[in-house]
């Protein structure tokens, strides 16, 4: 059975914070992590690592869609990114301590791990380590979760008590152009969940009815999804899903 606290599952999960792109509340921001706690949402968060080796609440490896500087986030050190401003608001780029010190055991926290090595192949480390010493003192309700199973491994290797899951989909090309078609075959199974110790599955909620999430779910493998947009496809999802991950709407 999964370890996955009740606080991930009784209540909706606000994707990337409880943003609002149209009120100047962007994605990944302390605003839209404040938005959060007013509802009592948990809250969904990504991390990227700094040149430096620090956890940085952001979502892509470029800095070019959500802010006005161009390049990867891993060659800028944590100083300088969290002097970048985040576009259509006043937030800049956070540290995952500065988010930590903001919750401060509020609501959960599903924090994603992003890839940093390419086609979900071995990893180093860096990322992991660095999220977890960053969460070595916080004492609220955390779980941990990747697309990469070596990254979920890599965290039952350095704190097996924190729960951690994978994220799946059906690995479709125009998702993950960079990852070759045999990776994307090998992943869409699924086939790592028990050899890397996870504890729960957050799945793409178009693919729900993937025979793999069936068979997880009959284990009483505790099932997220995301992103959910509408109060129709949140109806849909939960006939399968024990929580969802939610965005551009009131769930």
């Amino acid at each position: 059975m999964t370890r996955l606290p009740t606080d991930f599952l009784t209540r909706p999960i606000a994707h990337r914070g409880y943003h609002n792109k149209a009120e100047g509340v962007v994605e990944n921001s302390l605003s839209a992590f404040a938005a959060a706690i007013a509802a009592r949402y948990p809250i969904e968060l990504d991390l990227q690592l700094s040149r430096d080796g620090v956890a940085m609440v952001f979502h892509d490896d470029r800095l070019d869609r959500l802010t006005s500087e161009t390049g990867p986030v891993r060659a800028r050190d944590a100083a300088e990114l969290e002097t970048m401003g985040l576009k259509g608001g006043t937030d800049r780029i956070a540290t995952l301590a500065t988010v930590l010190k903001q919750v401060n055991g509020a609501v959960p926290l599903l924090i994603e791990l992003k890839d940093q090595h390419g086609a979900m192949g071995e990893t180093d480390g860096a990322l992991e380590t660095a999220t977890l010493r960053a969460l070595d003192d916080y004492r609220g309700p955390v779980a941990l979760m990747s697309f990469n199973p070596h990254m979920v491994a890599k965290v039952a290797e350095l704190s097996p008590d924190i729960p951690r899951g994978l994220i799946g989909c059906a690995w479709r090309k125009i998702d993950e152009p960079d990852v070759s078609v045999d990776r994307r075959a090998e992943l869409a199974t699924i086939p790592d969940f028990d050899r890397v110790g996870a504890d729960f599955l957050s799945h793409d909620h178009t693919n729900l009815d993937a025979a793999r999430v069936e068979q997880l779910k009959s284990r009483g493998v505790q099932i997220l999804c995301w992103t959910i947009r509408s109060p129709e496809q949140e109806q849909q999802a939960r006939r399968i899903a024990d929580n969802i991950t939610f965005e551009n709407y009131a769930a």
